[in-house]
């Protein structure tokens, strides 16, 4: 192939690409002005609707049943199929509420919505003037968790990883910001993320996806993978708190978020500490995952550089719908 050719493939990828992008946004703002005009509780209802669709449609669906029964081996076909019914549901109802943040206008607002108690965590950290890291995961509603607690309490800083879809990225943290928090790159996140701590402010990070860099490795539900030891590193080097921060559905139709503090008084910061501290927030992470499962975003392929490719035969199982 000549290089002219390739440039001209190379082009072609980069306009497709950018079509797509522009197309996936036009969508997405679409969605959140129509998300807007909705009371929340048919916002709610289009939700599930949707998350239907996209299962039936069988985005990541092979992926989604895969990680649910290799985690959940006693589970029958049809319990596997009823959690990713709710894993969908709930990921498209943490779209739109992301979407519906510009109508959260006051604590009142809030509290239709959320049960926050931060009382532990105000305990720990003199009324919030000391410096903590907060440790979470695509777990119920992160992102209205983050935002309810900036908006009530004290605004955080949140780690995130920049999307490839640029406009939907610059959305999404207007979107995050609006009421006080703010954002910081993964990339930018140790030397600033320090900075922010030792100024008494909370660092905020998901610590249940893989890190195709990551160079430790341990179990996770049961299977070998990458773990995650940014919060430990910035808890331990500056000397704060850590807490865990988990939000799960309620019977009433609002979260409940539940705070723990992940001891580090028996800790110094170097590598075998590091590593301990990880394991402890892991398995919190972990059992509220084994109580709730229909709570995590089981899309995301958790162990993909654990080094773990066991594949469940489903073939073996009952047929999942």
């Amino acid at each position: 192939m000549s290089p002219f050719i390739g440039r001209l493939g190379e082009k072609k990828r980069q306009w497709v690409k950018s079509a797509l992008d522009a197309a996936m946004f036009g969508f997405v703002s679409l969605l959140g002005v129509f998300a807007r005009l909705m009371s929340w509780r048919l916002a709610r209802r289009v939700a599930c609707l949707l998350g239907d669709i996209v299962l039936r449609v069988g985005l990541r669906r092979e992926l989604v049943y895969q990680n649910i029964a290799l985690t959940f081996p006693e589970k029958s076909s049809e319990e596997i199929h009823r959690i990713a019914v709710k894993v969908y549901r709930n990921v498209a109802v943490t779209l739109l509420d992301v979407l519906r943040f510009p109508l959260i206008r006051n604590h009142d607002d809030v509290a239709a919505l959320i049960d926050l108690d931060p009382e532990i965590y105000l305990r720990r950290t003199d009324n919030g003037r000391q410096g903590a890291v907060v440790v979470s995961a695509h777990y119920g509603n992160w992102e209205l968790m983050a935002f309810a607690f900036g908006f009530l309490f004290y605004p955080i800083t949140i780690v995130v990883k920049q999307l490839s879809n640029v406009t939907i990225d610059q959305s999404m943290n207007k979107l995050r910001t609006m009421r006080g928090n703010s954002v910081l790159y993964d990339y930018q996140a140790i030397r600033e993320g320090l900075r922010q701590l030792s100024d008494g402010r909370v660092l905020a990070l998901l610590a249940d996806q893989s890190d195709p860099s990551g160079t430790y490795f341990g179990e996770f539900l049961g299977r070998r993978a990458t773990m995650f030891h940014g919060a430990a590193f910035f808890a331990l080097k500056a000397n704060v708190p850590l807490f865990i921060v988990m939000c799960r559905n309620t019977t009433d139709g609002k979260y409940q978020v539940d705070f723990h503090e992940i001891e580090t008084s028996d800790l110094t910061f170097c590598k075998t500490d590091i590593a301990l501290l990880s394991l402890r927030y892991t398995r919190v992470i972990e059992d509220y995952i084994r109580r709730w499962p229909e709570e995590w975003f089981w899309l995301h392929n958790r162990w993909k550089n654990g080094g773990d490719e066991r594949v469940l035969d489903l073939d073996k199982k009952d047929t999942i719908q």
